[in-house]
C-alpha cells in the first residue's frame, strides 16, 4: 500500500485536500486526530497532550490503513506535531520523536499558503508572516526527508490536479 500525506501550515486546504483525493480514488483517509482530540478536551491544550495526539494520530492512521487497499491519504503525520511542541514549547517529547522517525510514507504532498485564512477556534497563527514561517519549516521537513513530495498550490481544482498527477505519479511505480 502507498501512503500519501498531505503536509502544511494551518488552513492551507489540507483536510478538504485529503476528503476530495479519498473520494477521487475511492479509499479511505485519515483526518486530522488532534482536532477531535482538542474539541473534547475541554481546556487548552498542554505539551503533555501532544503524545497522547501524536499516539491517537498513530492509532487512527494504523486502524485507516486497515481498512484500505493500494492507497491512504493521510491528512497530516506526526512532523506536524513535532513542530508545533518545538514552536510552542520549545521541545519535544523523545517518544514523538521515535514515533516520527519509525513512520514511513511514499509521497508528501506540501499544501502552500496561497489560499485565504479560514478562522477557526483550534486554528493560532492567522499572521501572514507565520504562515509563511510555518511553510518553510514544512517545506525543510519534505525536502530533507528522502521521500518524493510535490508542492500544492494555486485554485481549488488546480490543487486537486497536481494532486491527483503526483500520485497517479506514484501508482504507477507498483
Amino acid at each position: 500500500m502507498k501512503k500519501v500525506v498531505v503536509i502544511g501550515p494551518e488552513s492551507t486546504g489540507k483536510s478538504t485536500l485529503s476528503e476530495q483525493l479519498a473520494a477521487y480514488y475511492n479509499t479511505i483517509w485519515v483526518p486530522e486526530y488532534a482536532r477531535q482530540y482538542i474539541e473534547e478536551l475541554g481546556r487548552p491544550y498542554e505539551q503533555h497532550d501532544l503524545l497522547q495526539i501524536a499516539e491517537g494520530q498513530l492509532e487512527l492512521e494504523d486502524e485507516r490503513a486497515a481498512l484500505a487497499d493500494k492507497l491512504l491519504i493521510c491528512d497530516t503525520d506526526l512532523h506536524v506535531i513535532k513542530v508545533w511542541s518545538e514552536h510552542k514549547y520549545h521541545g519535544c517529547d523523545p517518544l514523538i520523536q521515535a514515533y516520527v522517525a519509525s513512520r514511513k510514507y511514499d509521497l508528501y504532498l506540501l499544501t502552500y499558503i496561497d489560499i485565504p485564512w479560514q478562522e477557526d477556534p483550534q486554528r493560532e497563527y492567522p499572521d501572514p508572516k507565520m504562515r509563511e514561517y510555518f511553510y518553510n519549516v514544512y517545506k525543510a521537513i519534505v525536502a530533507d526527508s528522502g521521500v518524493p513530495w510535490v508542492e500544492i498550490r494555486g485554485s481549488a481544482e488546480n490543487r486537486q490536479q497536481a494532486a491527483i498527477h503526483a500520485i497517479d505519479g506514484l501508482l504507477k511505480e507498483v
